[in-house]
């Protein structure tokens, strides 16, 4: 529980953010759905909205819980929640529902999720209890840290979920530099990891080969593979300063763009926003980012600093990564873009993060 001088601490800037952020995903959410209600009388799109607004209040309620408990208490749990996920995780391969040729989910009755989502939080819970109660940078922690995320890593590129499996790096390698490992060091692991892509060439499967080499030239497959980032980069384009306004886009509304309530779903904002209304999104994202990084500045504990950086590099990642590939920046790799997708989740995934991050700044003086 927490007192009022936690209280006083809470980051309103942050929280108000947040559901800022969620509301402009509501009201994209809306439009690119927008065409079932004309053929379906609204059904179809008010389910969408629905389910993503029942989310949304779980995820609130969930997240006071977060809020409530002291941080440190969660990361008492990250060992137990970590073998708990890597368990969903085997199972997902071995009787997870296919969807569009990926086996991701597990369905319990009329409810279905995806544990890779929630294994990003709960990595970042467990390297940060792992290496917040040692000091004194060491092979063998390096080590251990590597395995940590090397394990659920593996299981879920063969699903396969190629974009949350890339998520897990840049956690790892934020919380191990800050941490104090030296840049050095980390750069050369990289390299390694670089040096080994012909055998991981051979690992990935045929789509997302497809993918890749798309986008080193997207006219190759314009109407298979390379469809989707071609529309996209059409619909934001289109959009000039201002946009068509809403549920005015055109590749929007008369389906060219697939994807587009899910992880493309920033394209229908650059076309019916256009870039002002884009750059706003990223400007939201931004003080989201800063506020958490106060929070890390402010944090005396070493936990909780890691906990915060590994936070902002899963947000910082999949924000970065969702709006490139949408631009053709990046090959498409299917990562959501948080608290605008389309998607239970994701969702609870990041507003959990949220509400670590609000926990850890309502205590920040403890230490």
């Amino acid at each position: 529980m927490f007192n009022l001088k936690t209280w006083k601490n809470f980051d309103f800037i942050l929280f108000l953010t947040t559901v800022f952020i969620f509301a402009i995903g509501l009201a994209f959410l809306y439009s690119s759905t927008y065409h079932f209600s004309y053929k379906h009388n609204g059904i179809l799109t008010q389910s969408f909205l629905i389910r993503q607004i029942t989310w949304f209040a779980l995820a609130l309620l969930i997240g006071l819980i977060i809020v409530k408990v002291d941080y440190q208490k969660w990361l008492e749990l990250a060992y137990p929640l970590y073998g708990l996920n890597f368990i969903l995780l085997l199972l997902v391969l071995l009787s997870g529902v296919a969807k569009l040729g990926a086996q991701r989910w597990i369905s319990l009755g009329n409810i279905g999720f995806q544990p890779s989502e929630f294994s990003k939080l709960i990595i970042v819970l467990t390297l940060a209890r792992y290496l917040g109660q040692r000091e004194g940078v060491c092979g063998k922690e390096m080590a251990v840290c590597f395995l940590i995320v090397g394990a659920p890593f593996l299981l879920i590129v063969k699903q396969p979920d190629l974009g949350t499996a890339l998520a897990l790096i840049p956690i790892l390698f934020a919380i191990l530099y800050v941490w104090g490992a030296r840049l050095r060091t980390l750069i050369l692991i990289f390299a390694a990891f670089g040096l080994s892509s012909p055998f991981l060439w051979q690992a990935l499967k045929d789509y997302q080969k497809r993918r890749i080499l798309v986008f080193i030239n997207p006219d190759a497959d314009p109407l298979g593979a390379g469809y989707t980032v071609i529309q996209s980069k059409i619909a934001i384009g289109s959009g000039g300063l201002f946009g068509k306004g809403w549920l005015a886009g055109t590749q929007n509304q008369l389906n060219f763009l697939p994807e587009r309530h899910t992880d493309f779903i920033f394209s229908v904002v650059g076309e019916e926003w256009g870039f002002a209304g884009a750059m706003l999104l990223l400007i939201l994202y931004f003080v989201l980012i800063w506020r958490a990084y106060s929070c890390a500045q402010q944090t005396q504990d070493s936990s909780g600093r890691l906990l915060v950086c590994g936070i902002i590099a899963m947000l910082s990642f999949q924000v970065v990564v969702n709006v490139s590939m949408t631009m053709g920046l990046m090959p498409a790799v299917g990562l959501p873009l948080p608290l605008i997708s389309y998607g239970g989740s994701s969702l609870f995934t990041t507003m959990a993060s949220i509400a670590l991050l609000l926990n850890i700044g309502m205590r920040r003086t403890v230490f």
